[in-house]
């Protein structure tokens, strides 16, 4: 079993490693790329997402760090030889991550820099010195202008999801960082896909590369079920809840485009009962890493995100990808869809597409080539009226316990009809409740006994206030009552995949 990454030329300690996280076999692209690199080759490298990238080039950038020893004439420094460079702040903690669990029977230093942050205990950890240094392009800069890091010494330079880097706006950033390192390194590009422009870099950067390329470029994941559900603009948010809860779906990462859809439509979930949270550029790190910690542990049901997590979201076994609204540009299409079908576990992506966004979508498919398959939800295609009422959790289904405030209500409601038979002993019982998505509220106990007409009109009205105040008090709306937040349960824990 280890016995394949060891035939890879990967060191003991690194082997051990491995096995000891659950790996037994490399994917792919590790299959390819490893030997290249522990020959001190260039490397460009293209894989579909959730292939293994990350260890691809983790393992092996150890091993020749490691072999070649620490070349500081004072080791205490730990001068950094070994540069990783990515986009976003979750996939920068996650490669560093990496480094520290193959790394963890070597010798070898790490540290994580990026924004969002205080930058003092960053500058502490510099300068106690480390070997390898995980940065985002920003945050880098800032240590470079402050002159806090010192990258004379770096031997080996990856830029991993480099064409996402560019579509960020980060070209310039990526050559002034370049123009700081020795220009004797080796120099390793990640990536799910190659642009052009990616291409043109690889060119300027890359002195003859070693090309690993394990999918065709821009390819979608044959692990990942598409399907597209048309549905109109103002219908797609009682589409998505009613997905998610008819479906007892339990973690679903949503896109949107913009920060502010997001926020809107994590808000307006919880209020259908969903819960859910929003990431993205505009969130503190402070709340990025609480919305996805509670995310992964089952706190959180639905992440609803920008692009900013298409790219850097490594959620183990992701069942659901919705996309809310499709993006701009196609590329984008297939790093969301790529956060499913990870490692081999397979994965369903799905799209709600309003009429107004076919364009879009034919890009896409003209992307794909081929044409994702269609499939109209009773209710919600394009020109209902109306789409119908999402019904009550099952809350039996779902394995959960009901939110203590709905139990009280249900045992108040058990009551009021248990004394109806004795009104007049008991002429203040707390009100029955209608279910869930009632138009009004049902008149007190004492005024709603059998042998008794119907309450009078002036009580049922829903524009005057009730009869009483300890009559009205337990009586709650029907919005207030879909408001009520669920408790989650949480998800079976699941062994960690190849990163």
């Amino acid at each position: 079993m280890s016995d394949s990454f060891a035939r890879l030329g990967l060191a003991p300690e690194l082997v051990r490693a491995v096995t000891g996280e659950g790996y037994t076999e490399p994917t792919p692209v590790q299959a390819q790329a490893i030997p290249f690199i522990l020959a001190g080759r260039d490397v460009l490298a293209g894989a579909q997402t959730g292939t293994g990238k990350t260890a691809g080039f983790t393992l092996p950038l150890l091993q020749r760090l490691a072999v070649h020893g620490n070349a500081s004439p004072s080791p205490a420094k730990h001068p950094i030889r070994a540069l990783i460079i990515t986009p976003t702040r979750e996939l920068a903690a996650q490669v560093e991550e990496s480094v520290r669990t193959y790394g963890k029977h070597m010798p070898l230093r790490s540290t994580l820099v990026y924004g969002g942050v205080g930058i003092n205990p960053q500058i502490d950890a510099l300068r106690r010195g480390v070997d390898i240094l995980v940065a985002t392009p920003g945050r880098l800069l800032d240590h470079m202008q402050q002159k806090t890091v010192d990258l004379r010494h770096v031997q080996i330079l990856v830029l991993d999801e480099a064409d996402r880097m560019l579509d960020m706006g980060f070209i310039r950033d990526i050559r002034r960082i370049l123009a700081a390192l020795p220009k004797q390194r080796q120099n390793l590009l990640f990536s799910a896909t190659f642009s052009d422009e990616i291409r043109s870099l690889a060119e300027s950067l890359l002195h003859d590369p070693a090309q690993v390329q394990v999918a065709r470029r821009n390819a979608d994941s044959e692990l990942v079920a598409q399907r597209i559900h048309p549905v109109a603009q103002s219908h797609k948010r009682a589409l998505l809840a009613h997905l998610v809860l008819s479906g007892d779906w339990h973690q679903v990462l949503v896109f949107t485009r913009t920060k502010h859809g997001a926020n809107r439509l994590a808000e307006q979930l919880c209020k259908d009962g969903v819960e859910a949270t929003a990431i993205h550029g505009n969130k503190s790190q402070g709340a990025r890493t609480k919305a996805l910690a509670g995310f992964k542990d089952g706190s959180v049901r639905v992440l609803v995100a920008t692009d900013l997590a298409s790219r850097g979201l490594d959620i183990e076994e992701l069942p659901h990808v919705v996309n809310y609204e499709l993006p701009h540009v196609p590329e984008d299409y297939v790093h969301r869809i790529g956060r499913t079908g990870r490692a081999g576990s397979t994965g369903e992506a799905i799209s709600l597409v309003a009429p107004e966004e076919s364009a879009l979508l034919a890009d896409i498919e003209k992307l794909l080539k081929r044409k994702l398959v269609r499939e109209a939800v009773p209710g919600f295609a394009p020109g209902t009226a109306s789409p119908p009422q999402t019904p009550p959790v099952r809350r039996e289904q779902q394995g959960r316990r009901p939110h203590d405030g709905r139990e009280r209500r249900n045992h108040a409601a058990a009551d009021a009809q248990r004394s109806r038979s004795n009104a007049h002993a008991a002429p203040r019982q707390a009100p029955q409740m209608r279910p869930i998505g009632a138009a009004h509220a049902v008149a007190p106990a004492h005024t709603a006994a059998p042998a008794r007409p119907a309450a009078p009109a002036h009580a049922a009205a829903p524009a005057r206030p009730p009869a009483s105040a300890h009559a009205a008090a337990p009586t709650r709306s029907a919005t207030q009552a879909r408001a009520e937040p669920h408790v989650p349960a949480l998800l079976r824990g699941t062994p960690r995949r190849a990163g």
